[in-house]
């Protein structure tokens, strides 16, 4: 799996795009991400598009759609939910 780094686009939003292995990966990654959204209260918006490129974009609606602490307090937590999967296939794939 691909994972540049967070972006900050010119629309205020922060997004990452992420290039899974296949459909099933991606939709896997929603769901790991889904409860840490709902346990902030912060819900990002996620594309998934071509089977398998998933782009997940953070800012905040009621802050004017600007990036605030809220999308960069939950960007960390996808960041961890990443790296925590790499290192289970890694894991997995020895």
């Amino acid at each position: 799996m691909q994972t540049p780094q967070w972006r900050t686009l010119s629309n205020n939003t922060l997004t990452r795009t992420i290039i899974c292995e296949n459909f099933v990966n991606a939709v896997h990654i929603i769901n790991l991400i889904v409860p840490k959204a709902e346990r902030a209260q912060h819900h990002p918006d996620i594309q998934l598009k071509n089977y398998k490129e998933l782009t997940i974009a953070l800012t905040t609606h009621d802050a004017d759609h600007t990036v605030t602490q809220k999308d960069l307090d939950l960007a960390r937590e996808i960041d961890t939910v990443l790296e925590k999967l790499n290192n289970t296939q890694a894991q997995e794939s020895k």
